[in-house]
């Protein structure tokens, strides 16, 4: 079994929509694949991210969604997860997390974990995202676009990333709407850079928006961001 965390350089800036399409091709290609939240803020009941990655990957929501494996933490305040559950009356354990991921990794082959905001973003007020993964050893899939600030906020990150000891798998670079490509093209070439400077994969993925796959029946070409061959 392999986990991922799937993480961005913000927020909204596509890191739902990637890891469902991540999953969805994973699963086309003979994988068993699953996604999980860390937490949920902003909606009550199944987490609306979870929702989004089951569209995405074609299927009805699993059993593990209904009963709130995939998600353990959901609270009704749109902010960051650490104050949206002490203003709910309460408290994200890492722990509750950490049990609800191996208990998906043992019936899939790929957990795809998917942060709240940045690495930086607090579950608790004692440990954020960054805190997490890295205690947990996981890789990461950084999301990131060719949106003014983002060239600080990624080098940030990937800075942050080496400092800590995680291993970058690369990077999904959301294209969606993009109007000047010359920013676009020449902000590719320095995350491609980065990468290899700080000795992760230099291996950057472009994501369009979701209409462009459907419309022109091709899929999301990410298999390069996980160690497994296409069918």
């Amino acid at each position: 079994m392999t986990v991922t965390c799937i993480s961005g350089i913000d927020t909204d800036i596509g890191k739902t929509v990637a890891t469902g399409l991540l999953a969805k091709v994973l699963r086309t290609h003979g994988n068993t694949v699953v996604t999980q939240k860390i937490a949920q803020t902003g909606c009550a009941g199944i987490a609306e991210d979870i929702v989004q990655h089951r569209h995405l990957m074609g299927i009805d929501l699993l059993p593990e969604d209904i009963s709130g494996v995939t998600c353990s933490f959901v609270f009704e305040k749109a902010c960051s997860p650490h104050l949206a559950a002490e203003l709910g009356g309460g408290h994200i354990d890492p722990a509750v997390i950490t049990a609800a991921t191996r208990q998906l990794a043992a019936k899939y082959e790929h957990v795809l974990l998917e942060g709240a905001g940045g690495l930086m973003v607090p579950l608790n007020r004692k440990v954020t995202f960054l805190d997490y993964i890295e205690e947990q050893g996981y890789p990461l899939i950084l999301v990131t676009s060719p949106r003014l600030g983002s060239i600080n906020h990624t080098l940030s990150a990937l800075e942050l990333a080496k400092k800590r000891g995680i291993t970058v798998k690369g990077l999904v670079y959301n294209c969606y709407d993009v109007t000047d490509t010359a920013i676009c093209d020449d902000s590719r070439r320095l995350f491609v850079h980065q990468l290899k400077k700080y000795s992760f994969e230099d291996v950057l993925v472009d994501m369009e928006n979701v209409g462009y796959y459907q419309k022109n029946e091709i899929e999301f070409d990410c298999l390069r961001l996980f160690d497994v061959k296409g069918s």
